[in-house]
């Protein structure tokens, strides 16, 4: 059997670098054919003389030169799109909505899409969701939350008559327990060391205010067709169960594991079949606990935000995606306090103008408007 071509957007990021140490160890079984980063052009010139790629793409064009001169014989370019088309499974781990185009040419390909960018997704479900019935197009989730849902799913034969809900866990953050006068000081430092996981700065402050769960809410409705309703989060701190199904037999379906990302990439890249490496195996023999509880929503309100935006639908989870993003970027340059970034929220989803974007051009506008009008909001906060 020939190797799987793989293509990586976002190389130099968390799920960029996991998914070569996957590739790595499953030697022979896939070939890296595209990378893409933005400015990270030190990193994916070490990638690409280990891994010699078809094409590496650079949207930085002040740093794609230097990659150019430091490639010769390997195209290099500024089009996020090249990288689709030698690829057999697209690797889509660019932080936030500019993940966009990767999701759409790689549906609109008919190629398999390893989905690790939520916000693409979230904000323009109505224009992706045509795209995955193209001819060959099919979308696997690399969240570890989404895809421990669809490993439980394939236990089921209907899943719109048998799913009685899905329980999305949660590790709670770094804050999980405080109070939201305790959290009224928070800094930059604090909302980055996340208990579990290992990610970058922005999905770590979503962890820490729980938006990152909301978001994810957003995305399994999108992902799996489930109602808002019987869609649930329980903070689960040990990160063990990553997420769950009950069937309306009663029964409950559990994908554990330890937390290691490299688990659900080897998932999409493998998917239907599974990869040969143990990543994330569990010791029965050391795991003594297994606890859960309820959200906290008084402290943490971006996750009711979240499910406020999902039922609104329309360009809603995008302007709520765009805000937090814009709030995110404030607070870890210090011009606002962390219990400012759901405020920033809330300050823009009330002008949120009901649009229901058709095409992405009007999703790439309602994400310039809802970041015009979060900044609007920024400027109005108390200091």
């Amino acid at each position: 059997m020939s190797a799987v071509r793989v293509a990586i957007a976002g190389s130099s990021g968390s799920i960029g670098t996991q998914t070569l140490e996957v590739i790595r160890a499953e030697a022979g079984a896939y070939e890296v054919v595209a990378l893409a980063v933005g400015s990270s052009a030190d990193t994916v010139i070490a990638q690409a003389r280990e891994v010699r790629p078809e094409v590496v793409v650079v949207t930085d064009p002040d740093r794609r030169r230097e990659v150019a001169d430091a490639l010769p014989g390997i195209d290099v370019t500024d089009d996020l799109t090249a990288l689709i088309g030698p690829a057999d499974v697209v690797v889509n781990g660019v932080v936030g909505f500019a993940g966009l185009p990767v999701t759409v040419a790689t549906l609109a390909a008919g190629k398999r899409l390893a989905l690790a960018n939520k916000e693409s997704l979230i904000a323009a479900g109505p224009v992706v969701q045509p795209l995955r019935a193209t001819p060959g197009a099919e979308l696997v989730p690399v969240d570890s939350e989404h895809c421990a849902v669809h490993q439980c799913l394939r236990s089921s034969v209907d899943q719109g008559r048998e799913v009685a809900r899905v329980v999305l866990t949660a590790s709670g953050g770094p804050f999980r327990g405080r109070s939201a006068a305790d959290l009224a000081t928070v800094t930059v430092d604090e909302a980055l060391a996340h208990p579990t996981w290992s990610m970058g700065p922005k999905i770590s402050v979503d962890s820490s205010t729980l938006m990152n769960k909301g978001l994810e809410v957003i995305e399994a409705h999108e992902l799996f067709g489930t109602p808002y309703d019987r869609i649930e989060v329980v903070v689960h701190p040990q990160s063990i169960v990553h997420s769950m199904v009950e069937f309306t037999d009663g029964s409950t379906i559990a994908q554990l594991s330890l937390p290691d990302m490299r688990l659900p990439i080897g998932y999409a890249l493998g998917h239907p079949h599974r990869i040969s490496t143990s990543f994330g195996r569990i010791d029965w023999a050391q795991l003594s606990r297994l606890d859960f509880e309820p959200p906290d929503t008084a402290t943490f309100r971006c996750l009711t935000l979240a499910y406020e935006a999902g039922r609104t639908g329309g360009s809603a989870p995008a302007w709520l995606s765009a805000a937090n993003e814009v709030a995110v970027d404030a607070f870890l340059l210090g011009r606002i306090r962390w219990n400012q970034i759901p405020d920033v929220c809330v300050g823009t989803l009330q002008v949120h103008d009901g649009a229901v974007p058709t095409t992405i051009e009007e999703v790439i506008a309602a994400d310039a408007d809802a970041r015009s009008a979060a900044e609007r909001v920024l400027e109005e906060l108390p200091t």
